[in-house]
């Protein structure tokens, strides 16, 4: 299956259902009079995000989508049926915004969320509405309302605890499969991963999220290579795990060109907690790796540099226990934000007119 993050499409409600002009004639019944019924309601458009999706590739191929019309009012007081709603199911942590593409008009951050974006029209009265005893035979109805219409982005950002970040290469891959039961492309050659992955990491009894995203290089924010587009997938992230790695030549300029890149991008990247590690650690000496971590440590103003190989496994226990630290305090504060009562308004200040 392909992986799309981001999609225009099209919507609009149902149209409401035209009321009826009827009258009782029946040969038994002593009083006839007005008696028609009012139409129906016009479907909603109503937005769900559901579990088990993890793309917006259903929505690729038909950018069009319309909501059922109610059915007209009938004699004898009948009433049109209201149409079914048009239900969207996306996955978790998909936002949808308005045409200009800034403006937010929904984040699905959980399962089960189900919210109506566009109303359908309510259904017009039939002419026994507005019988009444100065009118006792109005011939007349309204036509059902007309529904909404518009058009809005999609964009899904994955929702994950931790993310992976890094030059191309950096092993990211390698250490996403090393630690979680996602298959990601690794291969013995040089490539970049192109879309993003997640993996489920167990560490003990516990156990996190962790998002892979194709590697960054110098002037993505402006476009370069595969640029930031993916980014957006570790916003929700409560730490990042810098992966650098320890084969290259100048380990600083690596760290230090990725770091530009999440500062460029903005969005709050740059301030999340980082944990820095080199990568590679068996293709290198070892009086080779502690030159090259001294080079990342004065590069990062004195972070702690572990020490990794996705490869063989290497210290990466330590490492997954540090980023399970973050991600409980990052849980522990979300939770903690959630449950505050929100403060009431100031009250305006009064002076004398």
């Amino acid at each position: 299956m392909k992986f799309l993050d981001e999609c225009k499409i099209y919507l609009r409600s149902g149209d409401g259902g035209a009321g009826a002009v009827a009258f009782r004639r029946e040969k038994f019944l002593e009083f006839g009079g007005p008696a028609g019924g009012n139409g129906g309601k016009g479907g909603d458009i109503v937005v769900e995000a559901v579990e088990g999706l993890n793309t917006l590739i259903d929505y690729r191929y038909q950018q069009h989508f319309k909501a059922a019309k109610g059915d007209h009012g009938r004699g004898s007081d009948m009433s049109g049926a209201a149409a079914d709603d048009l239900v969207l199911r996306v996955p978790v942590g998909t936002q949808v915004l308005a045409e200009d593409k800034e403006t937010l008009l929904l984040d699905l951050t959980e399962a089960g969320q189900r919210v109506v974006l566009l109303k359908g029209g309510d259904g017009g009265f039939g002419n026994s509405h507005f019988k009444s005893s100065t009118n006792r035979a109005p011939r007349h109805a309204t036509p059902g309302w007309p529904g909404e219409e518009r058009w809005v982005w999609l964009r899904l950002k994955l929702i994950a605890d931790a993310g992976l970040v890094g030059l191309p290469n950096a092993g990211k891959s390698t250490f996403l499969a090393a630690v979680s039961a996602a298959q990601p492309k690794i291969a013995d050659y040089p490539f970049t991963t192109l879309t993003p992955n997640l993996g489920v990491v167990a560490v003990g009894e516990k156990s996190f999220v962790l998002a892979d995203i194709p590697g960054l290089i110098e002037g993505a924010s402006e476009g370069a290579g595969l640029g930031t587009r993916f980014l957006g997938h570790i916003e929700r992230c409560g730490v990042l795990l810098h992966l650098v790695d320890a084969t290259q030549d100048d380990v600083a300029t690596a760290y230090r060109t990725v770091r530009a890149e999440l500062e460029a991008y903005g969005h709050g990247l740059a301030e999340k907690p980082e944990i820095l590690a080199l990568n590679k650690t068996d293709a290198v000496p070892e009086e080779d790796l502690e030159v090259q971590a001294g080079f990342l440590a004065e590069a990062s103003g004195g972070k702690t540099v572990h020490r990794l190989s996705g490869a063989t496994g290497q210290g990466v226990r330590p490492v997954l226990f540090a980023l399970l630290e973050q991600v409980e305090a990052f849980r522990a504060a979300e939770r903690k934000a959630a449950a505050a009562p929100e403060e009431p308004p100031a009250p305006e200040s009064w002076t004398p007119q």
